[in-house]
């Protein structure tokens, strides 16, 4: 066809050329993995990304159970890293917020999701005051939990009425600037900025009695009143 109509042939089919800067809304190789819940997630994923990272790791999450319990070592782990310079921010739901009870209900667990973040958050205890590492809590509306490992980032959106654990994650890796990657870590950021540091002597004291007013035992039917009750000026 091109003999015919006098042409070079690269005119009517030209090579196809690579841009070393993707146009906006290529994502390249950004996503690099998918899984079709975060339970799918191998242990050896989420222990190499903390063991390798060297700059930075960002988590936001309500409870983050699972991290502590798929890996017991978790805080010795990010305290070595912290000693090796990275910059540890873990950002918890306040168990005390108004978010945490709301997204009890959507999930039908009530005081459990408040309960399993009070429990989460004894494990991170000895990296309260350690250089490099924070601890804060917030009360958002968590649309996914981040884990971020220098340029890696663990995607997990959240599904209405389900729990994190039951819904999709995906890997991405930053390949150039105004990303996948660029966007979920401005929205780490945005929530980072609103949230509190957490003080856990100030959560023992209001969740182990010490800042509550606890009622009088009952008398039992009968019972002489105890003098010490009555009102000053008598009865």
């Amino acid at each position: 066809m091109a003999r015919h109509l006098g042409v070079d042939e690269s005119f009517l089919w030209p090579a196809p050329t690579v841009s070393e800067h993707p146009s906006p809304g290529v994502t390249s190789h950004e996503i690099v993995a998918t899984y079709q819940d975060r339970a799918s997630v191998p242990r050896d994923v989420w222990l190499t990304l903390l063991r390798e990272a060297t700059e930075r790791i960002d988590v936001l999450v309500f409870s983050g159970t699972f991290f502590a319990q798929s890996n017991p070592k978790v805080a010795q782990m990010l305290t070595d890293r912290a000693a090796n310079g990275v910059r540890i921010r873990l950002c918890f739901g306040d168990p005390d917020g108004e978010a945490v009870m709301l997204r009890g209900e959507e999930e039908g667990i009530g005081d459990t999701l408040a309960a399993k973040i009070r429990a989460s958050l004894t494990y991170y205890r000895p990296l309260v005051g350690l250089t490099g590492c924070e601890i804060r809590l917030h009360d958002t509306t968590l649309y996914n939990s981040l884990f971020r490992y220098d340029q890696h980032l663990m995607v997990n959106p959240h599904v209405w009425g389900q729990p994190a654990s039951a819904n999709p994650l995906f890997q991405l890796d930053r390949t150039h600037a105004h990303t996948w990657f660029d966007h979920f870590t401005a929205g780490f950021e945005a929530v980072w900025n609103t949230s509190t540091p957490w003080n856990p002597e100030t959560e023992e004291r209001t969740h182990h009695g010490q800042d509550r007013v606890l009622p009088r035992p009952r008398r039992a039917q009968g019972q002489h009143p105890d003098p010490r009750e009555q009102p000053a000026g008598g009865q």
